[in-house]
């Protein structure tokens, strides 16, 4: 039999994220679970030291490596739908997902998230189109913990962004050689290897290397291998007499089929449906002046292929001063190609322009009058970024505070080249093909709209940032930060193709974000916070190719964010809660339907409350709660029809509860775990004349410790096979089209620990 700590630790750790950083003074005999009142918390803080989850003064939420592998999230934007106050719709596959933050507005993608590794952001524009922070950062057995910020201290320390940031920290080595070998396979054909080791070079010198190799079909079966990929990670730490240096790097090439919205009123056509296939992934469109044409692979999807380099000094330059430096560059390539539907389906009957015999362009078939088709655009988006950003923070601690001072420099660039429209008539089937004997079809011009670009921008984000926490007595704590950050970007766009610049742009703006909170801990265990912050979102680059014409008219095109927050919080041994009130105002915020289409401005306000609660009993079983109730307006609109409808895609509620139990099986230890998700009715657009439905789902899992060393998961998502929808057509409202969650899908995996 196992130890008992180590059988109940492994059934209790859900949602404990850094269970060997616990700060209780237990002795080596302690065989209770870990405390839910010294979770520890690394993000938030200007100074970048580690604290209590119960003392902080704003919302964080934190997920270990275990409770990861046990949501089995199949992309990293899977993983946000644990943080309360995220709404994430990750149904697009391995990467595009969208991701709304506490009622802000958003057209989809997500720019009020950002990513860090090892608390350095990875791309400071959190959104450009095609492209948002989770689409450039895989999962694997190297990621130590997540913990995710909303609101509180976000605008004025890092980047400066006031929603949502998630941080992920790297495993470390230590003085034991150690690690994991990985096997995971799936009802839809996944073959994937991770595995990770660690341990001691060195003196005080330790490494952390991993990554993984995988191939699949799909959780939506395509009929060809679309998702592959790998990744390799190695992370090295060098400990000093005063502090400690860490260097790293990440190099990644994977990508994914990019799943779109499909027909919702054709029979035969549900969750498990994609369109694209053998038949048609490779196809030849048409752009620019000339007339030039190429082929392209569609089944490469969204992806990443490039890598992130980064570090940090850690050091004590005294008993009472220390300096963190952070770094990190990225450089790499995140395409997107895929099939995107124009309008909803039709018979082939009643196309006005067939010149003929209409068959199929890979088998020939001759298709009658009553073939459902559908018009597919064949977008290309080819995107090259870059990026290398320097936080240096120096603190200076007292009896009684801590006052920090930093220094934030970003430069990153895009360059971007796109041909979206080309539509087609295609057959409406699962990998249906592209049809031949259809006018617009056969001369590779696009059926309706095309918009081709090909743009190159630099940005440079400076900032100078101060904050200082002060304790006024044992219960009372207050703290502010100030921001000033001076934002440029020059951008130029060839709209068309035919080498002319149709729009250029050199920004130079400069803006103060401000944040000020107050702690209350009437007892050790128990407390609330109060917090108001005001900052914003600049803009980047397809802000100003989007509304150029407000632009030139002086409009600074600055989306400005204040946001109120009272919290409260109560952690015992084996239970914690955190209660979070919310209110903000979003003002400016760009609505684009699609890329050429006018830009809507508008201002949103958003009230609500997020849940946040932890059981683990002694007896093996362990529960966590986490919802968020919130209402939205938009209270600035062009449209006045508009005014008072809430905004688009946001629910008003939702709830998951994921309970786990574990449990002895002769010599093996087995955790039995699931989740239930539910979510509220959402509108699909604006104008609130489409209703997305709520639904609910449930995830299933069991892990068995077979030893000391093997151990094997089952995870089992979706269990009753919902066909819930995250999104309508948001680029035709009006159309019968959306996009429904993945089918039910088995996940198995082994693993070794040596």
């Amino acid at each position: 039999m196992k130890p008992q700590l180590n059988t109940r630790l492994s059934a209790l750790a859900l949602f404990v994220a850094m269970p060997s950083a616990l700060a209780l003074a237990n002795d080596s005999d302690n065989t209770e679970a870990p405390s839910q009142i010294e979770q520890i918390v690394v993000t938030g803080t200007a100074s970048g030291m580690s604290g209590l989850r119960v003392d902080a003064s704003y919302a964080i939420t934190n997920v270990s490596d275990e409770n990861i592998s046990r949501l089995a999230p199949k992309s990293t934007a899977e993983l946000l739908t644990a943080v309360p106050g995220v709404w994430a719709e990750s149904s697009g596959g391995v990467a595009g997902a969208n991701v709304f933050v506490r009622g802000f507005p958003s057209t989809g993608d997500a720019p009020f998230l950002s990513i860090q590794l090892n608390g350095a952001v990875i791309y400071p524009p959190s959104t450009l189109s095609f492209l948002e922070n989770s689409s450039i950062f895989r999962l694997d057995e190297t990621i130590h913990f997540m913990e995710a910020l909303r609101g509180g201290s976000n605008p004025v320390i890092s980047h400066g962004q006031p929603g949502l940031t998630t941080n992920f920290l790297l495993k470390e080595g230590s003085d034991v050689t150690e690690g994991l070998v990985k096997y995971t396979t799936s009802s839809y054909g996944t073959q994937r290897l991770d595995g990770v080791l660690s341990g001691q070079l060195a003196d005080r010198l330790y490494f952390m290397a991993g990554g993984y190799i995988q191939r699949s079909e799909g959780p939506r079966k395509t009929g060809f291998t679309s998702e592959e990929g790998h990744q390799f990670t190695l992370n090295l730490t060098k400990e000093l007499d005063n502090g400690t240096i860490n260097l790293y790097t990440r190099q990644t090439d994977d990508h994914g089929v990019w799943h779109l919205p499909v027909p919702l009123n054709v029979d035969g056509i549900d969750n498990s449906f994609t369109q694209i296939g053998p038949n048609n992934r490779l196809a030849r469109i048409g752009y620019g002046p000339d007339g030039d044409t190429q082929s392209f692979d569609f089944g490469d999807g969204r992806g990443w292929k490039g890598g992130i380099t980064g570090g940090s000094i850690d050091l004590d330059l005294s008993d009472d001063w220390r300096l963190v430096y952070r770094f990190s560059h990225i450089s790499g390539q995140a395409n997107t190609l895929g099939l995107v539907p124009e309008g909803g389906p039709a018979r082939l009957g009643d196309l006005s322009d067939i010149n003929g015999p209409v068959t199929g362009a890979a088998t020939g078939t001759v298709y009658g009058e009553d073939t459902r088709v559908q018009q597919l655009g064949r977008w290309v988006v080819l995107k090259d970024i870059d990026a290398f950003t320097n936080d240096l923070a120096l603190s200076h601690t007292t009896d009684n505070g801590v006052y920090t001072l930093g220094y934030f420099d970003s430069r990153y660039s895009v360059k971007d080249w796109w041909s979206i429209g080309n539509q087609a008539w295609h057959v409406l089937a699962k990998g249906g093909e592209l049809l031949q004997g259809i006018d617009c079809n056969d001369s590779l011009q696009s059926c309706s709209w095309n918009y081709d670009i090909d743009a190159t921008g630099d940005g440079h984000t400076r900032a100078f940032y101060a904050a200082a926490e002060y304790q006024l007595n044992e219960q009372w704590r207050v703290d502010g930060g100030i921001r000033r950050e001076n934002h440029q970007i020059t951008y130029l766009v060839d709209e068309g193709l035919d080498g002319n610049i149709s729009k250029a742009v050199d920004y130079d703006e400069s803006k103060v974000a401000w944040t000020a909170g107050v702690n209350w801990m009437w007892q050790r265990n128990m407390g609330i916070f109060a917090r108001v912050n005001r900052g914003q979102k600049m803009p980047y680059f397809d802000d100003f190719r989007d509304n150029f014409d407000a632009f030139t008219n002086g409009d600074k095109l600055i989306n400005e964010i204040t946001q109120y927050e009272l919290g409260y919080k109560w952690a015992e041994q084996n239970y914690s809660l955190y209660l979070t009130g919310f209110m903000n105002e979003a003002k400016g915020e760009l609505f684009v339907a699609r890329p050429g289409a006018p830009a809507e401005v508008l201002t949103t306000e958003a009230y609500g409350v997020e849940i946040d609660f932890n059981y683990m009993a002694r007896n093996g079983l362990a529960l966590n709660l986490n919802s968020t109730l919130q209402s939205t307006e938009i209270t600035n609109h062009p449209d006045e029809l508009v005014l008072g409808n809430r905004a688009m895609r946001q629910p008003r509620w939702q709830a998951r509860l994921t309970p786990s139990y574990g449990f002895d099986i002769g010599a093996m230890f087995a955790t039995v775990y699931g989740t239930l998700a539910a979510v509220s009715d959402r509108y699909a657009d604006n104008g609130n004349t489409v209703t997305l439905k709520g639904y609910s789902k449930i995830d299933l899992g069991m892990q068995l410790e077979i030893s000391d060393q093997l151990t094997a998961q089952l995870s089992i998502a979706n269990l009753t096979d919902k066909a819930g929808l995250t999104e309508g057509d948001p680029r035709n409202p009006t159309a019968p089209n959306g996009r429904y969650i993945m089918p039910r899908s088995a996940e198995f995996s082994i693993s070794y620990r040596f």
